[in-house]
């Protein structure tokens, strides 16, 4: 395709350069931070193993492809599901802890139950940002090589090209941000899931953070009571 064929493309259709690494990567340090910081009674045993797994694979990529992700590759693929994965089931686990720890009846402050949820809460957001970000249209790399045009997620810009520009294309940003709204909102807002995945993930997330909110909401309040 020529030069002035392929400006009236839209970048997220098109092969671009690949967009940079260091926002995944500063939102997998802090969901390691947050692991670290969250109560022992809501993390699971040796609670320093996946944090150390996920620090490892994190500087692994690092190293292998520090600046822009737009090497395909099976292990670098398998490596940052990996990661994503070790992230989403660590989050996953200290959610569970913390139904099991609130339904107990364990004694708590208000200050207790209301930071580990939040940490959970949030560490909830940011996983799920990566999942998103990990897995439309095969990941960042496929996407950057543009080797699938059928998104599993519209982005407004994707409707509006003459608004958003031609050069728009998701980035991690975005995918943070719809994983805010759904955690918030506990349903799609201006990104709408394409894919049965996409629909199902997003589910399972409101689900976990509408358990979350209700859960620590009320039993703070009932301390406080």
């Amino acid at each position: 395709m020529n030069r002035n064929g392929s400006e009236l493309v839209p970048a997220w259709a098109r092969p671009t350069p690949g967009e940079h690494r260091w926002p995944a990567a500063l939102a997998v340090a802090a969901t390691i931070a947050l692991q670290l910081l969250m109560p022992p009674q809501v993390v699971p045993d040796a609670r320093f193993v996946i944090p150390a797994l996920e620090l490892a694979l994190l500087v692994g990529l690092m190293v292998v492809n520090p600046f822009r992700v737009d090497r395909e590759s099976t292990v670098l693929r398998t490596a940052s599901l990996v990661l994503t994965g070790l992230v989403a089931v660590a989050n996953g686990w200290s959610v569970v802890l913390l139904v099991v720890d609130l339904l107990t009846g364990r004694p708590a402050t208000p200050g207790e139950l209301l930071g580990a949820g939040g940490a959970i809460w949030l560490t909830n957001v940011l996983a799920f940002g990566l999942v998103y970000w990990e897995l439309d249209r095969g990941g960042p790399a496929a996407r950057a090589a543009a080797v699938d045009d059928r998104p599993d997620f519209l982005f407004p810009q994707m409707q509006a090209p003459e608004i958003a520009g031609r050069d728009w294309e998701p980035g991690f940003v975005d995918y943070a941000y719809l994983s805010f709204t759904n955690a918030t909102a506990f349903s799609p807002t201006d990104v709408l899931p394409l894919s049965r995945w996409a629909k199902l993930t997003m589910a399972v997330q409101a689900g976990v953070s509408l358990v979350v909110v209700v859960l620590v909401v009320a039993r703070a309040i009932n301390a406080l009571g």
